[in-house]
């Protein structure tokens, strides 16, 4: 649940009020006698846009040193990010900056030249504001970084769309790379913590996935990208885990020890394709009604192995599973590609992929960077894949007939209307 605007709610007076009370929490606040004087800021200045802005933003983000925590690329990968705690000395990740929806303080480049400016109280992220006054840099240098990073992110939030529609083409694009994926539509979904079951994770690393899907006559194949800090298992993280273990409440007598876990990414489908709406249980299904999965995992980055589901806690791997993976690490991004048969022998395990049908899919991801395995994981509820169905000849040859046709008929009648005509004479 988000934080409320209490701006229509409470008047100005009342707000002071809450403000004045919020104040009392804490000691920093004890000294009366302090009279803080509000930081002015500037305007933005023209062209932020423009690829000479950017790159001025670029070259003071790196001087500035942003890419340390937040990485080359911004994905919150930099070499200083297995290190970082907040104030309180939980860890704490670096910032994504290709998702500003999710930034604390807005996502606007006002918001971020705010943020900038003042930092952020109880985290690692600090003030740049003394950098201007030792003229370091210009306040609109530091501008040029807030429009840069801004531009790292859509320039809208994704909108989730339930139905992942993949066109037919003839060749399949098996590598996460091929540039045939460029023009096939992307569609998100948000991935939240698995709080259902023991040992419940309400804070995964990732938090959402991209799709893509395309199939030909006879196979399939589903693309899916997401943002990973470390390519797991990584041991400059292994310090970084056990900070997360600590801070958690076990369950048991002997707390976990931290270990090198892998990354891993499920797909996950109904058996059969259901008639109506009804659909097994989202949380990897049950004893009776167990799902289909297509399992992949960072230790072994070039297959998949495909398994029925009957619980979070009950895998079961089919033999010959047929469904292949491809995949690509690239800073602080994972991309992976399952393809597969559309048809499958062995119906009472294997969804036989259809076109026309509205097929249940959902996705589950783990970081193992961030202490992520077994049930402490990220997981979507059910979505759909929709396989677009071949246009058939007839939808092409029909207009054709009934131009001739109709050519036809008009000259027929133009030709007995002369043939009248001549006989009158």
């Amino acid at each position: 649940m988000a934080m409320p605007g209490w701006k229509t709610r409470l008047t100005d007076r009342q707000r002071r009020d809450v403000l004045a009370y919020i104040k009392t929490f804490s000691s920093f606040f004890a000294d009366t006698t302090q009279r803080p004087e509000p930081i002015k800021f500037s305007s933005a200045p023209g062209g932020g846009s423009n690829a000479e802005a950017l790159k001025v933003g670029r070259q003071f983000y790196d001087s500035i040193g942003c890419r340390k925590c937040h990485g080359d690329q911004g994905r919150g990968d930099g070499p200083s990010a297995p290190t970082l705690k907040d104030d309180a000395q939980h860890p704490i990740f670096a910032a994504n900056l290709h998702e500003n929806w999710r930034f604390n303080g807005g996502g606007t480049v006002e918001d971020i030249y705010h943020r900038l400016r003042t930092g952020l109280d109880g985290t690692p992220m600090p003030s740049f504001s003394d950098l201007i006054d030792n003229k370091f840099l210009t306040d609109e240098q530091l501008w040029r970084v807030a429009q840069y990073v801004r531009s790292l992110s859509p320039k809208e939030a994704p909108v989730v769309r339930d139905v992942i529609h993949a066109p037919l083409a003839k060749t399949l694009p098996h590598a996460p790379d091929d540039s045939a994926w460029t023009a096939v539509d992307v569609y998100w979904f948000p991935l939240v913590g698995q709080v259902i079951r023991k040992e419940r994770w309400f804070a995964p690393a990732v938090t959402g996935v991209w799709v893509k899907a395309v199939h030909t006559a006879d196979s399939i194949a589903v693309r899916v990208v997401w943002d990973d800090r470390s390519e797991s298992p990584d041991t400059a993280w292994l310090g970084y885990i056990g900070r997360v273990l600590a801070t958690l409440d076990s369950d048991d007598s002997t707390r976990e020890q931290p270990a090198l876990w892998p990354d891993q990414l499920t797909v996950q489908f109904p058996v059969s394709i259901p008639t109506g709406m009804e659909r097994p249980y989202f949380l990897m299904g049950s004893s009776s009604a167990p799902v289909y999965q297509w399992r992949w995992t960072s230790s072994a980055r070039g297959t998949a192995t495909a398994g029925l589901a009957r619980g979070i806690d009950r895998f079961d791997p089919l033999a010959n599973g047929g469904v292949n993976a491809q995949a690509v690490f690239d800073h602080g991004q994972w991309r992976v590609v399952f393809s597969r048969a559309l048809a499958s022998a062995d119906t009472a395990s294997q969804l036989p992929f259809r076109t026309g049908r509205a097929i249940p899919v959902a996705f589950f991801a783990w970081d193992g960077s961030n202490g992520e395995h077994g049930t402490r994981m990220a997981v979507s509820t059910w979505y759909f894949l929709a396989l677009d169905e071949p246009v058939p000849a007839r939808v092409f040859i029909s207009p054709v007939l009934a131009m001739v046709l109709t050519l036809g008929l008009g000259m027929l009648v133009v030709w007995r209307a002369q043939q009248k005509t001549s006989y009158r004479r």
